[in-house]
């Protein structure tokens, strides 16, 4: 059995779309995921399952979702081994800077410079990003919600044919501790 983090864009936020986590979990149980647990209320939960890949496990989470609560919720699905290579192959001295102040940006599909080429870099300086095959490392050093960059990065015509959702550094420590197969 792997284990994976299932992570859902855009529950929970401003009273929207809620989904209680209580209720995710036995949602997820009834799919036959094994140790389901849940993470946060914005959408984490981390999972076993001895079937399916990252993208149909994404699919048929994202379809129970549907059903259950009634609306759409876009669900990304990544193994231990892609969590932790994106918290070891960070390209910013992560130890050495505030978790607020880093984020990753997961992709539904590997991205490349040529979708953000419109965007001049040195104009959001000292902001940075970087680009992992299937993520985004965003260096925010006033925190992500002054962020100019985070809002320009997050346009839809940047991310267009993609799903994305964005998470603190903490998060990406935390979901490869919760994936570690023991």
């Amino acid at each position: 059995m792997t284990t994976y983090a299932a992570l859902l864009r855009g529950i929970n936020v401003g009273g929207s779309r809620k989904v209680p986590m209580a209720e995710l979990r036995t949602l997820m149980e009834g799919l036959g995921y094994g140790g389901v647990r849940t993470y946060l209320q914005s959408g984490q939960a981390v999972f076993g399952s001895g079937h399916g890949d990252e993208d149909s496990l994404a699919g048929e989470l994202a379809a129970a979702i549907e059903k259950h609560f009634g609306f759409a919720v876009d669900v990304i699905v990544r193994d231990h081994a892609y969590l932790r290579a994106i918290a070891e192959n960070c390209p910013f001295p992560a130890a050495e800077l505030e978790p607020k102040q880093l984020h990753v940006t997961y992709f539904s599909a590997p991205v490349t410079e040529d979708r953000f080429a419109e965007l001049d870099r040195a104009a959001y300086l000292p902001e940075e990003f970087r680009l992992g095959d299937r993520a985004l490392y965003l260096y925010a050093p006033d925190g992500l919600g002054r962020s100019k960059l985070a809002g320009d990065l997050a346009r839809p015509r940047l991310n267009k044919g993609l799903i994305a959702t964005s998470r603190n550094w903490n998060t990406v420590l935390k979901l490869v501790e919760l994936t570690r197969e023991e």
